[in-house]
């Protein structure tokens, strides 16, 4: 317990004090009205466009165009800073409460097949169950056409959070998706919880084929008691899912219950311990969730982990041009009203060697995303449902 609470105060001193350098490094300028002063890039606010409701998900279409998912149940379209109207044939979804329309991603080989792939909170019934759903689909006249359900979760319960729902392509075209662990209670014999299970999805990560078929060498296929589709489990809620071409690593940010918000390097057939262990504590009481403490043999450890938390959302690497300091950085999301912010992590292999907050409490952010054209993007959210606004970072030169 002791080498943990060091180890966080460290990661921080060391993130802090390479912030410190990078400063140093530059010289003070007096920045236009509106500038953001950073450690290694000084940038403005730049609004996309305006009036959407709940944008969970962006993606960009050859052309141009901004796809942007609404949780109610909408795709949208943005062209020149217009909104569209919402697209047709999008399927009915569970939106109650973290339940709605989820990610949407094109195949790495949209421009031969058209594919686009959208996760959705899918009702199951009219007593609230729902579970994780995937579906592939074009896009013609502002429709979604060819239509296939290609993966459910096996996760399904009556419960109105934790879908996870991110999705992301290697580079062989393997497509992961997360599965939150469906809010299941932190109660009894916790190497029971379901996310512990290894014959079902819930707070996993799966790999399929892009048609939603399993691979043959997927970690547990062929071992009785485990579902073939997982390659990761022991999660809680992964809100934030990408993989590095340029590595190999597939990294994921999940939540913590009160703190203990993890970033994670997903590897397959790993344990990454939720509920057993975790930097996290009981909703208001504060009290003790894991039996095993911090760590047990045999189970993950976080890459980085946040307390307080951040409430993480989506997640991204840089390797665009405008901003060249921040090639291989990861930019983590976050919706935590005490501490929203844009989390820029600095990569160093398979360990973090510093962070800096940018946007602190200015925003409530559900997805961030590289742009065609190298600006970074944000979905920025409101708890209510009032409208909200597509941004992005552009750098000041």
């Amino acid at each position: 317990m002791l080498r943990c609470v060091v180890s966080v105060f460290a990661l921080l001193a060391m993130a802090f004090g390479t912030a410190q350098a990078q400063f140093a490094q530059r010289p003070e300028r007096e920045l236009p009205p509106g500038g953001i002063r950073s450690a290694q890039h000084d940038f403005r606010i730049v609004t996309v466009a305006e009036g959407l409701v709940n944008p969970w998900s962006m993606a960009w279409l050859p052309n141009g165009d901004l796809l942007v998912t609404e949780k109610a149940g909408s795709i949208r379209t943005i062209r020149n800073g217009t909104v569209s109207a919402p697209m047709a044939n999008v399927p009915v979804v569970n939106s109650t409460g973290q339940g709605g329309l989820f990610d949407i991603v094109l195949h790495p080989d949209y421009d031969e097949n058209g594919w686009v792939y959208i996760s959705f909170a899918k009702p199951l019934n009219d007593q609230g169950v729902a579970a994780t759903t995937v579906i592939r689909a074009r896009i013609r006249d502002n429709a979604l056409v060819d239509i296939e359900e290609i993966y459910e979760a096996n996760a399904k319960v009556q419960s109105a959070g934790h879908y996870g729902a991110r999705i992301a392509f290697d580079e062989d075209n393997y497509m992961f998706v997360a599965s939150g662990e469906r809010m299941a209670p932190t109660t009894g014999d916790l190497t029971q919880h379901p996310a512990q299970q290894t014959d079902n999805h819930s707070g996993a990560i799966v790999r399929l084929h892009d048609d939603g078929s399993v691979p043959d060498d997927n970690p547990f296929v062929g071992r009785a008691g485990y579902d073939p589709a997982v390659w990761s489990y022991g999660h809680r809620n992964p809100q934030g899912l990408v993989y590095d071409a340029e590595t190999g690593n597939l990294w994921s940010t999940e939540h913590g219950p009160q703190g203990g918000d993890e970033l994670n390097l997903i590897q397959p057939g790993l344990n990454y311990g939720w509920p057993v262990i975790g930097y996290g504590a009981n909703y208001g009481s504060g009290t003790e969730i894991h039996t095993e403490g911090r760590e047990k043999e045999g189970m993950q450890q976080p890459v980085a982990f946040w307390v307080p938390s951040i409430a993480p959302s989506g997640l991204m690497i840089y390797t665009g041009d405008q901003f060249p300091q921040w090639r291989g950085n990861l930019f983590a999301g976050g919706l935590s009203a005490d501490h929203g912010r844009l989390s820029r992590i600095t990569v160093n292999g398979t360990t973090v060697s510093g962070r800096e907050p940018l946007l602190m409490k200015q925003y409530r952010i559900r997805d961030v995303r590289q742009g065609p054209d190298g600006f970074i993007y944000v979905a920025t959210d409101h708890r209510f449902g009032q409208p909200t606004a597509i941004i992005r970072l552009e750098p000041i030169e």
